[in-house]
C-alpha cells in the first residue's frame, strides 16, 4: 500500500473516532433525568454589592445596591424569607467560637458589618449575640448606615437554625481549613441525629469538608481540590465515559460558562454524575467575584439549560424564583 493511502485511511480513522467521541458525548443519547429544578439561597436574603474587584479581604458591607433589603444575611430572618420565597436549600456560614458552638456569620473578621473587632472564632457565643451586625452596611461610601442598629443580637448559632428549622435543608459553608471543624459538626451530629437531614451538604475549607464527609453517613461534599479533581479529570477523561473519584457521591459545582466544556452537558454529564451519587449545583460565570457567580439575572436564567434538574445556586432568590417556576 502507497503511503498516500495509508495516510487517507490513518486521517478516515481519526475522523472517525473523532466522529464516534462527539456522537458517544452527545447529551441527546439520553433522556433529561427525572427531578424537579431546586433553588438554593446563598446566605438566605440578604444586601447584594457590586462585585467588581472583590476579594478575599473585601469589605462588601460598604458596597451593597439600593434598595435596601430589611433582611441581613445569614439571619433567622433571611432564611425564613429564602425558605417563604420558594428556597428549597440555604447556604449559611459557620465559626466556631471559644465556648465550642459555631456562629452563623460570613465573615472571618467583624469589624466589617459589625461594631466588634478581631477574628469571629476568638469570641464565645455569648459575646457575638451582643453585637450589632448591620452595624457596617452602607450604600453610600458612609454618609449613611440604614441597618445600623437593625441587627442587635441576631447573630445566630448554628443550634439555634436546627431548632427554628425543623423541616427545611442547609449547606454548611466552612470558612477556614481546620478538620476539627468537620469534627465539630458529626459530634453535633451525633449528639442532635434529629439534625442530619436538616444539613443538606457541606463546603468550603477542604479538610473540615472532607472530615464532615468521612465522618457523616451519606454526606456530600464540595471544596476546591474535590472540585478541581473531578472537573479537571472529567474534562480531560470524560470523553470515554471516565468518571474520577473527584466527582462521585460528591456535590460538583458547575460555573455555567464552565458547562458547556463538560463531557454530554447537559443531560448525559447529569446522568452520569447521578450514576455515582452526586448532585450538580449550577453556579453562575466562573471568574465573578472570588470563586464564580450566581444565577442572579433573566440573562443568567436563559443560561439554564431547558429541563435542568439540578439545584441553581442564586443571590436574588425574589428575582429567580418566580422566573424559574413559572418556566
Amino acid at each position: 500500500m502507497s503511503l498516500k493511502r495509508i495516510s487517507k485511511a490513518l486521517g478516515a480513522i481519526l475522523v472517525g473516532f473523532i466522529a464516534f467521541i462527539f456522537v458517544f458525548n452527545a447529551s441527546w443519547r439520553v433522556a433529561p433525568p427525572e427531578g424537579d429544578l431546586r433553588l438554593l439561597a446563598h446566605r438566605g436574603v440578604h444586601q447584594t454589592f457590586d462585585m467588581e474587584g472583590v476579594t478575599n479581604d473585601t469589605c462588601t458591607a460598604t458596597r451593597i445596591r439600593t434598595p435596601i433589603a430589611p433582611e441581613i444575611e445569614n439571619t433567622l430572618a433571611s432564611m425564613q424569607a429564602a425558605f417563604a420565597l420558594g428556597a428549597d436549600i440555604v447556604e449559611l456560614d459557620v465559626h466556631p467560637t471559644t465556648d465550642g458552638q459555631f456562629a452563623v456569620f460570613h465573615d472571618w473578621t467583624l469589624d466589617c458589618r459589625t461594631e466588634g473587632t478581631g477574628p469571629t472564632r476568638e469570641h464565645g457565643m455569648a459575646y457575638l449575640t451582643t453585637l450589632d451586625i448591620g452595624y457596617g452596611y452602607t450604600a453610600d461610601g458612609g454618609k449613611t448606615f440604614p441597618l445600623r442598629g437593625q441587627g442587635v443580637g441576631l447573630m445566630p448559632s448554628f443550634e439555634e437554625v436546627m431548632t427554628a428549622f425543623p423541616d427545611r435543608q442547609f449547606l454548611i459553608n466552612f470558612k477556614s481549613r481546620e478538620a476539627r471543624e468537620g469534627d465539630m459538626l458529626a459530634d453535633m451530629l451525633a449528639a442532635h441525629p434529629e439534625w442530619r437531614d436538616r444539613v443538606w451538604g457541606v463546603y468550603g475549607g477542604g479538610p473540615p469538608t472532607a472530615r464532615a464527609v468521612a465522618r457523616i453517613e451519606g454526606l456530600r461534599g464540595a471544596s476546591v481540590d474535590t472540585l478541581k479533581s473531578c472537573l479537571i479529570g472529567y474534562v480531560a477523561l470524560g470523553w470515554s465515559g471516565h468518571v474520577p473519584d473527584g466527582c462521585r457521591d460528591a456535590l460538583i459545582l458547575v460555573p455555567v460558562n464552565i458547562g458547556p466544556w463538560l463531557w454530554g452537558w447537559p443531560d448525559l454529564f447529569a446522568a452520569r454524575m447521578q450514576a455515582v451519587g452526586s448532585e450538580i449545583i449550577l453556579r453562575g460565570d466562573y471568574g465573578q467575584g472570588v470563586t464564580a457567580g450566581a444565577i442572579d439575572t433573566p440573562e443568567d436564567i436563559a443560561r439554564v439549560p431547558e429541563n435542568f434538574t439540578g439545584i441553581v445556586w442564586t443571590n436574588e432568590i425574589a428575582r429567580i424564583a418566580p422566573l424559574l417556576r413559572n418556566d
